[in-house]
């Protein structure tokens, strides 16, 4: 087991990052002005497509190329403005970074991005936005969790459109929280019956929102047979509740784990988890269920909700945390006997098997934070 060393400088650039974070401000236009965005978005997305084609045909990927063979035509043809067609250029362009191997279609409601020659904030409650009808100034809100500043706002904003409602996803910096000197490093085990277990032993349960995805799914299934027109607006009307309430309980817990560690003055350690839906050892039932639950998105609420605390995060190898023996160091895929019983086959330590993989995961964050200083 590794001691974190005392009486030495902690190192606070190694884990202190700047932070960026990403709000999503509601726009409250009048029908008018609703009107023209949407004329403006699908305009926009129009260009896109022609764009794309051109971009395709040309096999030129490249923003300055593309510019060169597309502006004018565009401009003529689709009468944005100038900014506007630079954007749909890099729109297309980013595109082609992934996949070069088709030609690309945009949804004609896909996400305009906005920079601040054709958005800008004029108060903490409103916005100037280009349409086709030119500029209009439209009211805006946004969740009470993170206060907007306009002196933040960094680059661009993408204008989204979904369920007949606009939204900007507004891309701010916040302030540095002074970093703390971490004493110890509280581990977390994200599961599926328990989606998060701290090695104090605290188990957030996952047993309410297994019931919560059991009644959704039903209810969609039997939409779907039914498949009349009430049944279809029935199911466009439940679409996203299930996201929403896995996001907010992601919050919630992600924001108890923060509390904890910033009030006893620890780390946090989490495992990485990255490429466990496609890793082919893992049971194809098991890759499923954590399909159904949003562990990055958990992780990523944890990172981002420590940085703004100051409080580092550790990601560890998952290998063996839970067949692992938290006192002795044995492993022994026999040590764990059940989900919720772990039992050592050497020393006989008996614990629930999330808290013991915990346990497991702060002796791993604890090495790391112990390396940084010394070596594990």
């Amino acid at each position: 087991m590794c001691q974190i060393p005392t009486k030495m400088p902690y190192n606070h650039e190694l884990y202190v990052q700047y932070m960026l974070l990403t709000i999503k401000v509601k726009l409250y236009p009048n029908n008018q002005q609703h009107k023209a965005l949407l004329e403006t978005m699908e305009r926009f997305n129009e260009a896109c497509d022609y764009i794309s084609k051109i971009v395709f045909s040309n096999r030129v990927f490249g923003k300055i190329a593309i510019h060169r063979i597309a502006y004018y035509d565009v401009r003529e043809k689709f009468d944005l403005s100038s900014q506007m067609v630079v954007r749909a250029i890099g729109k297309v362009a980013e595109s082609y970074k992934v996949d070069k191997s088709c030609c690309h279609e945009f949804d004609k409601h896909g996400a305009i991005v906005y920079d601040q020659r054709i958005l800008t904030f004029k108060t903490l409650d409103e916005i100037s936005i280009l349409t086709l009808e030119g500029r209009e100034r439209i009211t805006i809100k946004y969740g009470e969790y993170r206060q907007l500043n306009m002196e933040r706002v960094r680059g661009q904003a993408d204008l989204i459109y979904h369920n007949n409602t606009f939204y900007l996803m507004v891309v701010v910096d916040v302030p540095d929280a002074d970093p703390i000197d971490p004493n110890g490093v509280i581990g977390i085990d994200m599961g599926i019956v328990n989606i998060a277990t701290t090695s104090d032993g605290e188990i957030f349960s996952g047993k309410k929102c297994t019931e919560v995805r059991q009644r959704y799914s039903n209810l969609k299934a039997k939409l779907q047979r039914v498949g009349t027109h009430s049944a279809k607006k029935h199911l466009k009307k439940i679409s996203g509740k299930e996201r929403r309430f896995k996001k907010d309980t992601n919050h919630c817990i992600a924001k108890v784990i923060v509390q904890i560690a910033k009030d006893t003055n620890r780390a946090i350690a989490i495992e990485d988890l990255t490429g466990i839906r496609t890793n082919s050892t893992v049971n194809k039932a098991v890759r499923t269920a954590i399909g159904k639950w949003a562990f990055d998105e958990l992780g990523n609420f944890l990172k981002y909700k420590a940085a703004l605390a100051g409080i580092p995060v550790f990601e560890i190898d998952p290998k063996n945390t839970s067949r692992e023996c938290s006192v002795c160091g044995h492993i022994d895929k026999g040590n764990r006997k059940n989900q919720a019983e772990f039992h050592c086959q050497k020393c006989g330590h008996n614990e629930n098997a999330d808290i013991n993989a915990s346990k497991n995961i702060s002796s791993r964050g604890i090495c790391q934070l112990s390396h940084s200083l010394l070596s594990c």
